[in-house]
């Protein structure tokens, strides 16, 4: 048996049933679950003394593309729309490979761990020069975080009238296989577990009718989830329009993609039927706001979605167009955004990072993960609330306004990956190192 004490937190949000919040309390973890949270707890095991300090559920990112890392602020693609811009990136991707794949999700995920994130989902849909979905894995266990990965895929081509070259589409038999292979040698449904495997078409302009309905009744068979990118702006929806005869909503219901197995990302541009459907089939959303308006997207409802019971967590989405990982400030933009939109009481900051936490969790379908309660899993994120971005703070809760972006300590599972503002179970600068000599080779 192995027990960690957090000692003496200033205040702790549990995101509980009834969100308490807890001042000057402890939490004791066994065996990489919470098993009490109280003042004055006692342990024989190591105590990590967190005075000073706001204690938070780890942080959840519920939408990514971590091979991006590799192609940040690329010139052709800083300015451009959602299409142009992938067009712009496509052959940069095209000449990656497993190390690149590898290399690139551990400076990612690294990087999220840092803003206090402890799981994480991840949307692979490019396989080229011998890439797998396992070299995203090994970089999430080596690391330590605790990893949704989906199996993308693009099948449709430029000469079939999508928008990813030839060259990177691959048949859909082989994709479909590879998705049985995956799921069998990585998916683990247990509670408590550091590896979950979704199913992920990368979205209806890439991929036919005929995938998207086969991968939905893979996932159902295997008992795994589904994932895509869905009414991402107007020109998705145009797209959708022409080639389908419908709206996205009404394309995904079709298909068999709504239900609490399936979780969308983006949904900026979902009309009130949408949102009410998500609503009636328990689907999630993932919210990616920094992406939205780095790309001109736009900001989706999120206020009119939570209003009405739809599920929604954040993504921080790729970083080739976001330019950067950081889930706390997603967690602020999402809450300027609904601001922007619908006025200064439209989302707190409490509110804001519940979507962050509990939110996330939910989406991906990890109940056990999102919330400090005993029974739980023990991902926990420390914030330091005696530096600058706090000081002459009222309320220490309220991170969003006035606090820290990066994390003093992270535990997943129990076990400490940052410590004092460092990551602790890689050697970091190497890895920064290697990612910006492959950066520097792509760009010769």
């Amino acid at each position: 048996m192995t027990e960690i004490l957090l000692k003496n937190a200033d205040l702790i949000l549990t995101m509980d049933e009834s969100r308490q919040e807890l001042s000057k309390a402890d939490i004791l973890v066994r065996d990489g679950q919470i098993a009490r949270i109280g003042q004055g707890l006692e342990t024989q095991g190591e105590v990590h003394d967190v005075s000073g300090c706001l204690v938070t559920p780890g942080l959840v990112n519920t939408h990514h593309h971590l091979y991006q890392t590799l192609t940040r602020a690329v010139p052709g693609g800083q300015d451009a729309l959602l299409f142009g811009w992938l067009q712009t990136l496509y052959p940069i991707w095209s000449r990656f490979g497993p190390e690149e794949m590898f290399t690139s999700a551990q400076i990612g995920l690294a990087e999220l761990a840092l803003s206090g994130c402890t799981l994480s989902s991840d949307h692979l849909y490019l396989y080229p020069n011998g890439a797998r979905l396992e070299d995203t894995i090994a970089a999430a266990s080596e690391l330590g975080m605790r990893f949704h990965p989906t199996r993308g895929a693009m099948s449709i081509g430029e000469s079939d009238g999508g928008l990813p070259p030839d060259h990177l589409v691959e048949k859909e038999a082989a994709i479909l296989d590879d998705m049985v292979r995956v799921v069998d040698a990585f998916h683990d449904q247990s509670e408590g577990s550091m590896c979950r495997v979704g199913l992920a078409p990368c979205s209806p302009f890439s991929v036919s009718r005929d995938l998207m309905r086969d991968a939905a009744l893979l996932a159902r068979d295997k008992g795994v989830m589904l994932h895509t990118h869905l009414a991402e702006n107007d020109e998705d929806i145009a797209y959708s329009q022409a080639q389908f005869g419908c709206r996205p909503g009404q394309y995904a219901e079709e298909l068999g993609w709504t239900g609490p197995d399936v979780w969308h990302a983006h949904c900026v541009k979902l009309d009130g039927a949408e949102i009410d459907l998500f609503s009636r089939s328990e689907t999630g959303v993932a919210h990616c706001p920094c992406s939205n308006c780095r790309l001109g997207s736009g900001i989706a409802p999120v206020r009119a979605m939570r209003d009405v019971g739809v599920k929604v967590g954040l993504g921080a989405d790729g970083s080739a167009s976001n330019d950067n990982g950081n889930l706390m400030l997603e967690a602020r933009q999402a809450m300027l955004l609904q601001r922007v939109a619908n006025g200064a009481d439209a989302m707190s900051a409490r509110e804001a990072l519940e979507i962050a936490t509990r939110g996330g969790a939910d989406v991906l379908g990890r109940p056990d993960c999102g919330r400090l309660m005993p029974g739980k899993r023990a991902d926990i994120a420390v914030w330091d609330t005696c530096g600058i971005e706090s000081a002459g703070s009222w309320d220490p809760a309220a991170l969003l306004l006035a606090g820290p972006m990066s994390v003093k300590h992270l535990f997943v599972e129990g076990r400490q990956i940052v410590r004092d503002g460092h990551i602790t179970t890689i050697d970091l600068p190497r890895v920064i190192e290697r990612q910006n000599t492959l950066a520097r080779a792509l760009q010769a």
